[in-house]
Formats: structure tokens, C-alpha cells, sequence
């Protein structure tokens, strides 16, 4: 039975036990509700301090009674409440065991830094998109909430070297500092940078003032919430279908069509054939929109590009068939 119950069926127990107790002597013995109450407490706790009054036959048999299932009730209560607080320390060490585990397992994810407003919204889509990630909060209850949402967690502040290695720093996929702090954004994204060069990096910037130091402190991509609500508002009223069909494709809502970048790893299958080639064999109903090679985006790319390492490639197709193409990049 669960601890929590247990608990309270032993303190209705305990409550019918004073009730009763106090009730019979009362009726048996004629005592005042203090009188009954006061022997009621003394037989439960097994004190002994004696009788308020000398009782009579019947008051002894209930006395009698009243030990052999008041006492044994007492204990059940006191057992009871001992392990209603073992237990959840038990199971908070379990759970908390048990998430140090998964985290020690993780490649490939992503490392929110913060679970505030921002926090919590990527990490909805990334669960949405069944993205790998964890989230880092020195707050404990945005860490109690994510923890109920069944979202890995570390207690910390994500700029100190240990707690990012905690994360698997070394084997995550990026990093978003998404804290409210312009500064705690920049110190984490220094420590992250320091730490793996090579990592992919987007930082939150309140202010625009900020935006450059982030760079600077080695963001790949700073975005201001702010100015991006503002911006989608302004076109959402201009351009509603457009920008209606651009979130349909970028977060798979449709789940038919969607958009997607895919980027060629180093021994990739991909790495020598042409876009034709890749478009007869992996994907005859969707479209190659954009090439990005090094620091050059070529928008409708000729047929007859041949792929390289590194290659990104922007196309917007059939679910199925872009999770195919992954797998061969």
C-alpha cells in the first residue's frame, strides 16, 4: 500500500481510538471529557501514570480491551509515520539513482540551461520532435516541475565546468543558454565554449546590447524572444498563410510534410553523388530547397552538385522519407 494512505488510515485510527476511549469512560465511569481524555491518552501511550479515579468492574474490562487495541494501534501510527518519510526519501534516492543513470547513458542531446518560460517551451518541442535532452536549473522548483513534465535534470549553475560535465558536455549535439540573465547567458556560454570548441551553441539575449558580447563569448546563433514574438506577430498579420504553412512544416503538426536540415557527417553515403541522384534514390517526393557549403547558401540548387562533407542540405518532404535520408547522412 502506498505510504501516503497508510498514513492516513493510521491517524483516523488514532482519532476513532481518542474518540472512543474518551466516549466509554464517560458512559462506564461518569468522568468529565477531560477526566476520560486524559485516561484515554495515558493507556494509549502505555505512561502509567496511574487512574484519575478508581475505576469499576465495567471500567476495568474496557480498560482491558482498550490496551490490548489502542496500544497495538499506537505502534501501527508511529510505524506508519516512520515509514511514510522513509519511503519518500527512498524513492526520491531511487528516482534520483535512477536519472543519474539515463544521463550517464545520453549522446547526441541537447543541454537546456534554465526551465523558466523559454525552458520550458523548447524543452515541450524537443519532446514533441522525441529530441534527447536534459535541462540545468539552480532553481529547485523549476527542477521539481520539469522533473514531473519526466524531463532529466541536474541542481546547478550551468557555468561551472563540473555541472556541464555532469551533462555529458563532451558527447551532447548543442547547448541552449535560455536563462533569464543576460549575464548568466554569457558566463555559460563562455564555460560551454571553453569546454568544446566545436559544440553548437544558442543563447538567449533580453537585451540588444548583449547580443554582440554573446557572440563574442562564442554563441553560434543569439535569439531575442522577444524580438522574434515581435517579428512572427508583425508577419503573421501580413503573411498569415505563409507563416501558418512555415510552422506547419517546421514542427511537424501536418505530420506529412515536414521541414528539415540535414547535415552530411564524414563518411556519409551521401558524399559524392549529385542532388539527382539523392532525389531519384532517397527522396522522390520531397525537394531540395537550399545547399549551404562553408559560409555559401545556394537556394534551388543545380542537379548536378555534387554533395561534400559538411554539406547542409534544407528540405521540406514526406516525414518517412526525410528520417530515411538521416539515416545515411
Amino acid at each position: 500500500m502506498n505510504g501516503r494512505l497508510n498514513l492516513r488510515a493510521a491517524a483516523l485510527l488514532a482519532l476513532t481510538l481518542l474518540l472512543c476511549g474518551t466516549l466509554g469512560y464517560m458512559m462506564l465511569e461518569g468522568w468529565s471529557a477531560f477526566d476520560a481524555l486524559y485516561m484515554t491518552i495515558t493507556t494509549l501511550s502505555t505512561v502509567g501514570y496511574g487512574e484519575v479515579h478508581p475505576l469499576h468492574t465495567a471500567g476495568r474490562v474496557f480498560t482491558l480491551i482498550f490496551i490490548l487495541l489502542g496500544v497495538g494501534s499506537t505502534f501501527y501510527l508511529l510505524s506508519a509515520v516512520v515509514v511514510f518519510f522513509v519511503e519518500g526519501q527512498l524513492s526520491k534516492s531511487v528516482g534520483r539513482r535512477r536519472m543519474e543513470r539515463a544521463i550517464a547513458r545520453l549522446t547526441g542531446h541537447f543541454i537546456i540551461c534554465g526551465y523558466g518560460r523559454v525552458g520550458r517551451q523548447i524543452a515541450e518541442e524537443f519532446a514533441h520532435e522525441s529530441i534527447p535532452f536534459l535541462i540545468i536549473d539552480i532553481n529547485q522548483e523549476s527542477l521539481d516541475l520539469a522533473e514531473k513534465e519526466g524531463h532529466l535534470t541536474i541542481t546547478g549553475s550551468p557555468a561551472t565546468d563540473e555541472v556541464l560535465e555532469r551533462a555529458r558536455i563532451s558527447t551532447a549535439r548543442g547547448l541552449i543558454a535560455a536563462m533569464d540573465s543576460d549575464a548568466e547567458n554569457i558566463y555559460v556560454t563562455l564555460s560551454a565554449r571553453v569546454l568544446r570548441p566545436d559544440l553548437f551553441i544558442v543563447s538567449r539575449a533580453n537585451q540588444p546590447q548583449s547580443e554582440p558580447k554573446l557572440e563574442r563569448a562564442g554563441a553560434n546563433r543569439v535569439i531575442s524572444p522577444y524580438r522574434v514574438g515581435g517579428r512572427k506577430m508583425a508577419m503573421l498579420a501580413l503573411r498569415p498563410f505563409s507563416v501558418d504553412f512555415v510552422d506547419t512544416v517546421l514542427q511537424g503538426l501536418n505530420m506529412e510534410i515536414i521541414l528539415e536540415d540535414i547535415t552530411l557527417a564524414l563518411g556519409s553515403a551521401l558524399v559524392g553523388m549529385t542532388l539527382a541522384t539523392v532525389r531519384s534514390t532517397y527522396l522522390p517526393e520531397a525537394f531540395i530547397l537550399a545547399l549551404k557549403r562553408g559560409e555559401q547558401v545556394t537556394f534551388n540548387p543545380p542537379e548536378d552538385t555534387k554533395l561534400e562533407t559538411h554539406d547542409q542540405l534544407v528540405v521540406i518532404g514526406a516525414a518517412a522519407q526525410l528520417k530515411a535520408l538521416e539515416g545515411v547522412s
